[in-house]
């Protein structure tokens, strides 16, 4: 318990990873928290976007070691991507904590709004792994165009009792992140995608999620292989485009 924020948010900074993608050419974007915590995100535009996503990443990354996947959505979905990291991460400040998480991708969220000259209906929100904790939250607060969720689960303290069994962690862990409680305030279209493979985040507690969505257009999409980190295969891309064609 001494170390779970550490556990929970691992943080990589600055300098690791690649920080100029110049064949990304991202546009580097400073904004502040709710609390006045400095942010910083990446601004990845499409030519011709279709829409604009808020990209928020798993607890292991930043935007520059999210780069790839970053150009994937950009180019597959023909949208504008805006991708930011949480207080502590990359080249954010401050430390990392569930309510200063939350607040940053609610800032992210604000900030893309403005940019974008969109009201919240008209943008997509993904997360993956703990940032689908990010996005549900959001979701729930802000009624988006469409909820994209990869690999992500039910509650941090459901995914924390299946590696510790031995240990009372859904009494003693601080950090809940209850996606699963939130979702019921959602009402959009939903996209979730889980591999049956994953040893991080495991396949049923993802499912548990999208059965309590109360969403008349929502689809799950698995894959018997696909593990935690690996990139989303061919079939899921294609499932997800058709998706966002239909909703």
């Amino acid at each position: 318990m001494f170390f779970e924020n550490y556990l929970v948010y691992p943080a990589p900074q600055y300098p690791a990873g690649d920080w100029e993608a110049s064949w990304l050419d991202p546009l580097d974007v400073s904004f502040e928290s709710e609390d006045g915590t400095r942010l910083h995100g990446w601004l990845v535009e499409h030519p011709d976007p279709s829409g604009y996503l808020l990209f928020c990443h798993g607890n292991g990354t930043h935007v520059a070691f999210s780069a790839s996947e970053i150009a994937e959505l950009r180019d597959r979905l023909g949208v504008t991507v805006f991708a930011f990291d949480y207080r502590g991460y990359g080249r954010s400040e401050g430390k990392p904590n569930e309510p200063g998480v939350l607040a940053d991708g609610q800032a992210a969220f604000d900030w893309l709004k403005k940019q974008a000259g969109v009201g919240s209906d008209e943008i997509i929100v993904m997360g993956s792994s703990l940032g689908g904790g990010v996005a549900v939250d959001l979701a729930a607060r802000n009624a988006p165009r469409v909820l994209i969720l990869d690999r992500t689960f039910s509650s941090l303290p459901d995914v924390a009792a299946r590696h510790y069994p031995w240990l009372p962690v859904r009494w003693l862990m601080k950090n809940r992140m209850a996606s699963i409680e939130k979702i019921s305030d959602y009402h959009g279209p939903v996209f979730l995608f889980h591999g049956r493979a994953d040893r991080v985040v495991p396949f049923d507690l993802g499912k548990a999620l999208f059965e309590a969505s109360p969403s008349g257009k929502k689809e799950f999409t698995e894959s018997a292989s696909c593990g935690h980190n690996d990139p989303l295969p061919p079939e899921a891309w294609e499932r997800l485009l058709d998706f966002l064609r239909a909703v």
